[in-house]
């Protein structure tokens, strides 16, 4: 069975659920529908067992996905609209978490931004050698992560780790990520790459489910038990002449000045 939308391709093959970004002339930036299916077929995957992982890629060969489309944001007027943002990024990052079956991401190229934080919300990432991961938002847009992302970043690859890779706006290739804990397995190419994501799937979702399902929520709990208020700093980043001298200068290929206001 496969059901095609514009942006997002959902394919059921031998078991597993194959979940493709399809935008590969924007290096598969995510749009607002295209947040809104993936966090859709996290939800309503059957447990039945008819499905028994899932597989997240991005379709094209250059990119998993490029983060949000930034045209998005030129609609932000209030901070509202951020935080209604940060909301529903966050929501969607949680149904991949919240996912019943095991997911997998299987990255190849840039994973950046959004993009970053769904392959950092799934259980196992494997990688081709092209790989370039990060959040790059100090050099291109002045925006913030909300302190949810950097709790599941941090929890992967370290507090210190993130700081730095923020700071910076650097990007780690596959084998710091390999070095990092941040993937498990690097592979040459894109075929190779699907090949073993295939090959992955069929082994963990040959797994006691309820294990893997037990595994996931609780690991996810003892994460999610530490609220933190982080609407200021959210408000204050994208409702900033910096976010918003950032984003046009992104969208018009030059690079920003920032006045830290």
């Amino acid at each position: 069975m496969t059901t095609d939308t514009p942006d997002v391709i959902d394919t059921l093959l031998d078991g597993t659920l194959w979940i493709t970004f399809n935008r590969p002339q924007t290096r598969n930036a995510m749009t607002f529908g295209m947040y809104e299916r993936l966090a859709s077929l996290c939800r309503d995957v059957p447990t039945d067992r008819s499905v028994r992982a899932v597989v997240i890629n991005g379709a094209g060969g250059k990119a998993f996905a490029a983060g949000t489309d930034m045209k998005q944001f030129r609609s932000f007027e209030t901070a509202q609209d951020a935080l209604d943002y940060e909301s529903r990024v966050n929501a969607v990052l949680e149904a991949v978490e919240r996912c019943p079956l095991p997911t997998i991401a299987a990255i190849n190229g840039a994973c950046t931004g959004g993009g970053a934080a769904i392959a950092a919300a799934c259980d196992i990432r494997i990688a081709a050698s092209n790989l370039k991961f990060g959040f790059p938002i100090a050099r291109t847009l002045g925006n913030c992560l909300a302190a949810a992302n950097l709790a599941r970043l941090s929890d992967l690859i370290g507090a210190g780790r993130v700081r730095e890779l923020i700071f910076t706006a650097r990007l780690i290739g596959a084998e710091e990520a390999l070095a990092t804990g941040l993937v498990s397995e690097i592979l040459p190419e894109e075929p190779d790459l699907l090949a073993r994501a295939a090959e992955l799937a069929e082994l963990v979702g040959s797994m006691a489910p309820l294990t893997l399902r037990a595994t996931k929520e609780a690991m996810r709990r003892t994460r999610a038990a530490i609220k933190v208020d982080d609407a200021d700093l959210i408000a204050g980043c994208y409702m900033s002449d910096d976010f918003r001298t950032g984003m046009e200068a992104f969208l018009n290929k030059q690079k920003p000045e920032w006045s830290g206001k």
